[in-house]
């Protein structure tokens, strides 16, 4: 069964902050971003259930349902309240996570946060395409990998990175077709402050989603990032802290406001 690898930054008695990871993808991605809060916050990160070190060796023996992934984050949060941030399907566990256990949280920052289960949501987006197969789940994570990066930059990869990813599909099929059949969480149980974001230069459905929830959930903030593509929280973590984190941390009040006026976030 599934251990989750979690790590923490920043000094021990600074307000919690963490940081949630979108499908195939790790906690490593969100380092940068770490780094540029974990001077004045004490940061959060892990792998999610099915990837990078939280992989199981019996990866059919596991729930990868949203239920699961709240549970997950519960446990590590461990009775500290915190700030949730949530890049792609992270942003669902934060949202589920504010639904469910209100009390633990203290606000919600998402970022191109799909709406899976919308009937508009479209079918040919990167992960409809994956869960479309009752075929080997490794070969729906290459084909996963592929539309992200390129059949040419996957090549590159060395060999046991790609079997590496390959190994993940279990995880990212379940967790997809779970996302395409349940909505995690209903507007009217978010009542935590809610910054939603997405770039400009992203994907129109991941624009419409975002619009759709600040239009949902009242006293929400929507922050567009001018030229940002999916990757912002990892390819421009200074912007992605600075517009989106910090609305969310003095939203959220003190002690956050406090510590992340002070963190390297706000120093270019």
């Amino acid at each position: 069964m599934t251990s989750i690898w979690a790590d923490e930054a920043g000094p021990a008695d600074a307000p919690l902050i963490a940081l949630i990871h979108g499908s195939m993808d790790r906690s490593a991605g969100l380092l940068r971003l770490s780094r540029r809060l974990d001077d004045s916050l004490r940061v959060l990160r892990y792998d999610r259930r099915g990837y990078g070190r939280s992989a199981s060796t019996e990866a059919s023996a596991d729930r990868f349902d949203m239920d699961a992934h709240v549970a997950d984050l519960f446990t590590l949060l461990a009775g500290r309240r915190a700030l949730l941030v949530g890049h792609s399907y992270g942003g669902n566990v934060a949202l589920a996570t504010a639904a469910r256990h209100p009390e633990m949280v203290a606000a919600v920052a998402v970022y191109e946060t799909p709406l899976s289960w919308e009937p508009w949501w479209p079918r040919t987006t990167a992960g409809a395409s994956a869960t479309a197969t009752d075929g080997d789940p490794a070969d729906a994570a290459e084909g996963f990998m592929r539309r992200l990066l390129g059949d040419q930059l996957w090549e590159s990869l060395p060999a046991r990175t790609r079997e590496v990813r390959r190994s993940e599909g279990p995880a990212m099929v379940a967790e997809l077709r779970d996302l395409q059949s349940n909505s995690p969480w209903l507007a009217e149980q978010i009542n935590c402050p809610l910054v939603v974001s997405y770039g400009s230069a992203g994907a129109a459905h991941h624009q419409r989603g975002m619009q759709l929830v600040h239009d949902r959930v009242p006293g929400s903030t929507c922050v567009v990032l001018d030229g940002c593509r999916h990757d912002a929280p990892m390819s421009n973590s200074q912007l992605f802290a600075a517009a989106v984190i910090g609305p969310a941390a003095r939203a959220a009040g003190d002690p956050w406001a406090a510590a992340f006026s002070r963190s390297a976030a706000t120093r270019s």
